[in-house]
């Protein structure tokens, strides 16, 4: 049996457990330490790409560098059975340079609306700096994931039985991944970017903050860091690491005697 699939079935069945896991795995306290695991490593490019900035450029530079280690960290952390030779096509490369460029400028939007609409009014600047980022965040994660694995649908992935034996590959199993992944990222970047927000839109109504403001920014920094660290093992732990999928929704494996359903690795 694959050793990858029978540790996920003998300890990865309830999302407790898999969370317990990606804890002891992740270590989510190393956020705010020198010594970070590769998976929390772009903490600081998270908190600065949701911090105001003053300028477009500034936050162009800040987007590219996140965008740029989720789109690689995506790669990474693929089913490479999509691909031949579990090599990168020429398809996926240029998938991943778009990727980075459209998410970039995408996730700079709510700066370029500030400067070159050139929007004044607390309403204007709390939409553009609060709330936009929110949802933006999210759906530019999980774009992400879905362009930059794109071929995991196109050309499918590998299932198994529940014996750990490939059985073939599959198309609808290769969209499944992806979309749950798709949704954990989602779910990461979204939070990571609404709980300062809520945290700060409490804090500004004490009137400690009210006579010391200076204390704002660091709260921002500080919160994002913290919950972007909490929220990785979360979101790792929506979904079992290796998915099932019903016999009766894979055409091809009609004729595939015995089992009822087929497990894929869905990847990060």
């Amino acid at each position: 049996m694959d050793p990858n699939l029978q540790f996920w079935q003998s300890n990865g069945q309830s999302f407790l457990s898999r969370l317990r896991l990606w804890f002891k795995f992740l270590d989510p306290s190393s956020v705010l330490s020198s010594q970070v695991s590769c998976c929390i490593a772009t903490s600081a490019h998270v908190v600065a790409s949701l911090i105001p900035h003053k300028g477009i450029k500034p936050a162009l530079f800040w987007q590219f560098l996140l965008q740029a280690y989720c789109a690689g960290f995506n790669h990474a952390n693929r089913n490479a059975t999509a691909t031949k030779d579990n090599k990168t096509s020429m398809k996926q490369s240029i998938l991943i340079v778009g990727t980075v460029a459209y998410s970039a400028f995408a996730g700079a939007l709510p700066q370029i609306i500030l400067k070159r609409f050139r929007l004044i009014g607390a309403v204007a600047e709390t939409f553009s700096r609060s709330l936009l980022p929110i949802p933006l965040s999210a759906c530019l994660a999980a774009f992400s994931v879905m362009v930059v694995r794109s071929e995991e649908a196109d050309n499918g992935i590998r299932v198994f039985d529940s014996k750990g034996n490939a059985v073939g590959v599959s198309k609808a199993a290769g969209s499944k991944a992806i979309k749950e992944t798709a949704l954990s990222r989602a779910t990461l970047f979204g939070t990571t970017a609404a709980f300062p927000t809520l945290l700060l839109a409490l804090l500004k109504r004490a009137k400690f903050v009210q006579r010391n403001p200076m204390i704002i920014a660091p709260v921002r920094h500080v919160s994002t860091a913290i919950i972007f660290g909490l929220m990785i093992p979360v979101s790792f732990s929506l979904f079992p690491q290796f998915g099932k999928i019903k016999k009766e929704n894979l055409e091809e494996f009609q004729s595939l005697d015995g089992h009822s359903e087929l497990f894929y690795h869905r990847g990060l």
